[in-house]
């Protein structure tokens, strides 16, 4: 007799024998019918020097896009133009080592960019004007977290005092001297050190080691600030697991996951769902890398984290907590990275797309022959060259009278400016690793150092119809070569259970249907014959042309596993038809 299974919430803190539960949900993000893919992260600029430590994105006035980033010591601002990273740190030099466990934060106000880390005087950039961050006027507090309030900068895990919160003036963020204007601070007599700081238009947020406090403006007031403590005894377990998202604001806590609705109390929101899991396999060791991000195209909170498992400078898991979907709201998205968050993507142009295509080549030299710029490499081997129009085979390496593009040259006499740009033709190509070419640019000045020749858009790993100029904010993150994308790019591989069954004594199965639009998807199935066993698994089956997957099992306790490939079109999973009966009928 045919059961229809649906794939229950993912509960991994609880047994899915005999309940609505699936204890695998891994590659995929909930639906109010099941589950539905994630996609794969897609670089699109060149890499950082070093591992990322934060990176943000700021709205000029003009409604282009500022996109920075940080390492442990110098901030960067990314070339819209050749996506390659430019210290802009205060006077080109390093600044104070961010401690191990931390991570920079970012805010913008107005025109300026602030960033702060305990070890540097609060930063800013001016982004109508600047060129590189300068210290921020007023002699604001050197502080780990940064928040906006309303119209206030506020910031705290102090260096001067780890129990205090400091405000500036109300829409003036380098106004600090306490009592001039609204200027102040507040440090708390208990409840241990302020660890970060939630803003918003209403309210912020104050997390201590053992209360949470709420800080709501109030016009006219002497104290400038309502504060009133809203929690105690809720230790913030990770202090870059705070997310705001509208009137919520997400955090994990000793206890587990929890959420502030508009000023309320905290709410539990992964108790006997996910709490258990996560503690059990989080590296506590890492908890800079556990990062807490607001997807801004649905109603779902991220954390990204290290486990015990993953490689040193990575988060390797993501879990995604949908609230607007109550009864399936979590699931488990494999996934490796140094960063999280989300930012607008800067308008590309064909010509800004070759620099982040694949197959760049490093430029060692620019010399003169002739007059004419001459680029030594250690190679010629490009990724994808352009399809001959008398149908030959696709070119694998640099030819004479290819076309290339050139950027991130530095030098002296006018060769940047030369050399740095698309449409140049080799006229030439000499030696045999390495390289040199010959082009038709003309020689002027002197090299220093740097550059790269520019891929091909033949071999670009996503769309050119998913390039705009749109800057809408989309979910983002470096990945493990400190290179920043989007995921946009093919599904990734998703497995999904469905609650283990108990239908009598023994049962007898030969076949399931999967329920999803995905064509490409492979059955097994998971089986024991006592609660106290080990769960085996059949081999993969794929579905056959009439949508089955032909299996035959006997145990007592049984329970189905789809599992789709990486790169496969779908758009939902929601379960299985499983053409089961009792075993020893006829």
């Amino acid at each position: 007799m045919p059961n229809i299974i649906n794939f229950g919430p993912w509960l991994p803190d609880l047994t899915d024998l005999g309940i609505n539960a699936c204890a695998v949900a891994s590659g995929v993000l909930p639906r109010g019918d099941g589950f539905g893919p994630f996609k794969s992260l897609v670089g699109f600029t060149q890499a950082l020097p070093a591992n990322c430590r934060g990176f943000f994105f700021a709205r000029r006035g003009d409604g282009s896009i500022a996109v920075f980033a940080s390492t442990s010591t110098r901030l960067y601002l990314l070339d819209n133009s050749s996506f390659a990273w430019g210290d802009v740190s205060k006077g080109g030099v390093a600044y104070g080592t961010i401690p191990s466990d931390k991570n920079w934060k970012f805010a913008q106000f107005n025109d300026f960019v602030l960033a702060v880390q305990v070890n540097t005087v609060p930063q800013k950039f001016v982004l109508s004007s600047g060129t590189t961050f300068v210290d921020l006027a007023g002699s604001p507090p050197q502080a780990g977290q940064i928040a906006i309030v309303n119209g206030f900068v506020m910031l705290t895990e102090l260096l001067s005092d780890s129990r205090r919160v400091a405000w500036s003036d109300l829409f003036a963020p380098e106004t600090w001297t306490a009592g001039v204007g609204l200027a102040d601070f507040q440090s708390f007599p208990d409840g241990g050190v302020c660890h970060a700081i939630s803003g918003g238009d209403a309210y912020g947020v104050i997390f201590q080691d053992e209360a949470i406090r709420s800080l709501t403006y109030a016009p006219g007031s002497a104290a400038v600030f309502q504060i009133a403590r809203i929690s105690t005894q809720d230790t913030l377990f990770a202090e870059y697991s705070v997310v705001n998202a509208g009137t919520r604001t997400f955090f994990l806590s000793a206890q587990g996951f929890k959420v502030i609705v508009s000023g309320g109390e905290p709410v539990a929101i992964g108790k006997e769902q996910v709490d258990a899991f996560f503690f059990e396999d989080v590296d506590r060791n890492n908890l800079q890398l556990v990062i807490g991000v607001a997807d801004p195209s649905g109603t779902r909170i991220g954390w990204a984290y290290k486990s015990q498992q993953g490689a040193a400078g990575l988060f390797d898991k993501i879990l995604w907590f949908d609230w607007s979907i109550k009864d399936r709201p979590w699931s488990l998205v494999p996934m490796s990275g140094q960063y999280i968050g989300y930012l607008a993507k800067p308008g590309l142009t064909l010509e800004a797309l070759d620099t982040i295509a694949p197959g760049t080549i490093a430029i060692t030299n620019v010399t003169n022959s002739g007059g004419f710029c001459v680029l030594t490499v250690a190679s010629i081997a490009r990724v994808s060259g352009p399809v001959p129009p008398d149908g030959a085979p696709t070119e694998t390496q640099l030819q004479v009278n290819d076309r290339i593009a050139v950027s991130g040259v530095t030098g002296t006499g006018g060769l940047p400016a030369a050399i740095n740009k698309g449409n140049i033709t080799i006229t030439a190509i000499a030696g045999a690793g390495p390289f040199t070419l010959t082009t038709n640019v003309a020689f002027t000045g002197a090299y220093t150092s740097g550059g790269l020749i520019a891929g091909s858009i033949d071999a670009l790993p996503f769309s050119l119809d998913s390039i705009s100029a749109a800057a809408v904010a989309a979910l983002a993150a470096v990945g493990p070569t400190a290179i920043l994308g989007f995921f946009t790019g093919p599904n990734i591989e998703a497995i999904v259970e469905t609650p283990e069954q108990d239908l009598g004594p023994f049962i007898f199965l030969d076949g399931i249907t999967p329920y999803t639009d995905s064509p490409d998807a492979m059955g097994s199935i998971g089986y024991r014959n006592q609660a106290q066993e080990a769960v085996n698994y059949t081999p993969e089956i794929a579905i056959n042309s009439r949508g089955d997957c032909s299996v035959n099992i006997e145990a007592q306790f049984l329970k189905a596993r789809i599992r789709v490939p990486a790169g496969s079109v779908w758009r939902y999973i929601r379960g299985v038809i499983a053409n089961a009966q009792p075993a020893g009928d006829t």
